[in-house]
């Protein structure tokens, strides 16, 4: 679900930054976030419903916004937990005198990028 944010040559998509940040869910479930949870306590936490949640986990990973983490269990089940994947957002005036959006990410370790290919290298098989 989640997009590969370093994987964006021209960075996030404007309208889908500034949808989501503008939807009140999406913002409950940014501010709810301060450890990786699961779209079922997500859905605990922010009294939204979980198929609303999935929606704005979906709005949220579009705007390269959130990051999911898979968790690897030994009955064969993997388990998704989301992340906020950011912590700045500015929105600027280009040279052109168009809007432009630019987003803060944390530093990752060498462990969590491998993660991140992995996780691309399976969603591409």
């Amino acid at each position: 679900m989640v997009r590969d944010p370093t994987g964006l040559e021209d960075g996030p998509d404007l309208e889908a930054v500034l949808d989501a940040l503008d939807d009140p869910d999406c913002r409950s479930i940014v501010t709810h976030l301060d450890e990786p949870m699961t779209a079922s306590e997500i859905s605990d936490v922010t009294d939204v419903p979980l198929s609303t949640v999935y929606r704005k986990l979906e709005a949220l990973s579009e705007a390269s916004l959130l990051r999911e983490l898979t968790e690897v269990r030994s009955d064969g089940h993997h388990t998704s937990r989301y992340e906020v994947d950011f912590e700045e957002v500015a929105v600027s005036l280009d040279e052109n005198n168009d809007l432009d959006v630019s987003v803060s990410r944390p530093a990752r370790s060498a462990e969590e990028r491998l993660a991140d290919m992995w996780s691309e290298v399976r969603r591409e098989t």
